[in-house]
């Protein structure tokens, strides 16, 4: 078990595809944490997927759900939380994830975050022509977000999750 407190909370934030929901989940268990998902817990809330949500509300409806549960999560105490990719869009969030827990900012090569999502019909943002362009926009409008708010900025690119969780917990414990 690793010295990390009990009450910490450890925010994860990233682009689609840098490994949020996967290493959130590995970490959480590691640790004695609980994980929690917001898009996930959006949908449970809701009853429809993301991407209906985008459909009848549109993305900002979405943000505003998104906020309201980020709000929520972020006042737990003991949580690994895997945010969506745009959570930093609106600053109350930005607000919200820095000052309630340790912000982890999962960064991957837009060559990367492709090849994970490529198939993936779950990501509104993505069904445009040209998925991968789509993605170096996301990248660049919300990379010195993540940045601006991350206490610890760890790359994902070719590192299988067994590798990532044991140098994220070292990480986390020199902090």
């Amino acid at each position: 078990m690793t010295r990390v407190a009990v009450t910490q909370n450890i925010f994860l934030i990233g682009l689609m595809g840098a490994g949020k929901s996967t290493i959130g989940k590995r970490l959480a268990e590691s640790i004695g944490k609980q994980f929690i998902d917001s898009d996930h817990e959006i949908e449970r809330r809701t009853g429809v997927s993301i991407p209906t949500i985008f459909d009848i509300e549109g993305e900002s409806g979405f943000r505003n759900r998104e906020s309201a549960v980020i709000d929520e999560l972020t006042q737990q105490r003991g949580v690994v939380l895997a945010t969506g990719g745009g959570v930093i869009l609106r600053p109350e969030n930005r607000s919200h994830l820095a000052a309630r827990g340790l912000v982890i900012y999962l960064s991957a090569s837009v060559k990367q975050l492709y090849k994970r999502t490529r198939m993936d019909r779950n990501r509104p943002l993505l069904q445009t022509d040209n998925p991968r362009e789509q993605l170096q926009r996301l990248h660049d409008e919300r990379d010195p977000l993540y940045r601006e708010i991350s206490d610890l900025v760890v790359e994902t690119d070719n590192r299988s999750v067994q590798q990532a969780i044991p140098d994220l917990i070292r990480k986390i414990e020199q902090l």
